[in-house]
């Protein structure tokens, strides 16, 4: 793994061997670094910043997945600045991958696995230093499961097939090891995945009080949209409507408020993003501020697709105003000005510009999936159907919406994919729902950067990512993805 590696690769560029011989005196190993409950807390505080990557150079998160799937997919045009050897254009090798864009999700991930996996091997001897540390001690564990779990099944999202194809995943890493892992077979990985998954819903508080933790509810989420990939309908449905019942829909009012994080109406689980850390810069660049005027920032590095952009009824859809904005300083500084908005944070020239929370898992996509899962089992009209979910959905985001009756099972799920789009807009869905319905990338109009990027075809090989250079060099039983020459 590559957090493995980098430790052997410091050890063995050591000029003088018998350095290793000398006992550290200094060093706070895991028995004493994690001696207490309180200690594993904070380590399980590491493990979370890791999944953000908040200070943590190279690495990816989950916030590069929502950049690379709108990259790769239809949700993006190139702004001002385009290298015409681009991921945009799926051009990447297994070599390139870190040069181009860092979208390196083992990097992030087994350096999330290998922090719980330490605190999973703490735990059960940590002291308890005072009478909370028991549920303390429980509600850990949990979260560490969770989280375990959670990144094992971003690693697939990345670098596997679908699951109904089988085929290789990536180790399964369950404890912390320097020892290099082959990777497993699909099903024995999501044996493990789900394992992990059941085992924290005994231990995890019911709460929602702090969401920028895992709780029961984003359990449940993780199952629905696990569930949803495997193809496993009746869990889909099952455990979209806990999340249901357990966070409403946003009203519209509300709406709005989600992606300037003045509320958490929908949310079980984000990730705190800073001005160390503006996700909004990833689209332009910073507004100014000269004698009372705001000036547009020097570059607009990717703005939403036209296809995006058209998709929503601009008047009445909530959606298209707290996504998106026809912004006039741009077009007056002659710049791409349909921009994004829903990562833009507190305005123009504020210290919090570009900042904005991770949404990780939220109400409107539970509706989704549970309405993809029932189209799938053919309840795709009337009561407790596809139909249903996605007028209740239209309903709270379209103002005066009237709904609509679904004719079949695949009018349904045409519907269902048109709104996972639009509801789901840059968030790290798009580029992995057309791989798992077997679906194109399609661009069309201003969207083309080239012929070369109009349409990646259904089931190419590059809606798997490749092993990275670096960790297929670090591991000799790594084996890299059919496609890709190493």
């Amino acid at each position: 793994m590559y957090i493995c590696a980098l430790i052997l690769s410091a050890s063995l560029s050591t000029s003088c061997s018998s350095l290793l011989n000398i006992e550290e005196t200094d060093f706070i190993g895991g028995d004493l670094a994690l001696r207490t409950v309180k200690d594993n807390e904070s380590l399980l505080m590491g493990a979370y910043s890791a999944l953000g990557s908040e200070g943590v150079t190279g690495a990816t998160g989950y916030e590069m997945g929502l950049k690379m799937n709108g990259v790769l997919s239809d949700e993006l045009r190139h702004g001002d600045f385009y290298v015409t050897q681009s991921t945009h254009e799926w051009k990447f090798n297994y070599d390139d991958i870190t040069i181009r864009d860092t979208y390196m999700a083992n990097r992030t991930y087994y350096r999330v696995i290998d922090r719980v996996n330490r605190i999973l091997g703490a735990l059960p001897n940590a002291v308890v230093e005072e009478p909370a540390d028991e549920v303390r001690s429980k509600n850990i564990k949990g979260e560490a499961l969770l989280l375990r779990a959670f990144s094992h099944f971003e690693l697939f999202r990345y670098y596997a097939g679908n699951y109904k194809d089988g085929g290789l995943v990536m180790p399964y890493m369950e404890e912390a090891s320097l020892v290099n892992q082959a990777r497993i077979e699909m099903e024995e990985y999501f044996t493990k995945i789900l394992r992990d998954l059941n085992d924290s819903k005994s231990l995890l508080k019911n709460s929602l009080s702090d969401v920028y933790r895992m709780n029961l509810v984003t359990a449940d989420a993780l199952h629905a949209r696990i569930a949803l990939y495997m193809e496993n309908w009746e869990d889909a449905i099952k455990y979209s409507t806990n999340y249901i019942n357990a966070i409403p829909l946003a009203t519209q009012a509300e709406f709005d408020n989600i992606w300037t994080d003045k509320s958490s109406a929908e949310i079980s689980f984000k990730l705190k993003r800073t001005n160390a850390s503006r996700v909004g810069s990833f689209f332009l660049g910073l507004f100014t501020k000269t004698d009372g005027k705001i000036i547009a920032p020097a570059s607009v590095s990717w703005a939403p697709s036209e296809k995006l952009w058209n998709s929503y009824d601009q008047k009445n859809d909530v959606r298209f105003n707290a996504y998106l904005i026809d912004e006039p300083i741009l077009e007056q500084a002659g710049k791409l000005h349909k921009i994004l908005k829903k990562y833009s944070g507190t305005g123009y020239a504020t210290s919090n510009e570009n900042v904005a929370d991770i949404k990780v898992f939220r109400t409107g996509e539970m509706y989704l999936i549970r309405a993809e899962a029932r189209a799938e089992i053919n309840q795709y009209t009337g009561a407790n159907s596809a139909e249903s979910d996605i007028n209740i959905l239209r309903g709270q985001r379209i103002t005066d919406y009237k709904g609509v009756t679904f004719a079949s099972k695949d009018v349904a799920l045409s519907n269902i994919m048109e709104e996972r789009f639009k509801e789901l807009a840059l968030e790290g869905h798009r580029f992995w729902d057309l791989k798992r319905k077997g679906l194109p990338v399609v661009r069309t109009g201003a969207d083309i950067p080239s012929e070369d990027g109009k349409t990646l075809e259904a089931g190419n090989f590059r809606f798997v990512m490749p092993i990275p250079k670096s960790e297929m060099n670090a591991n000799n039983l790594m084996k890299q993805n059919p496609g890709y020459n190493n």
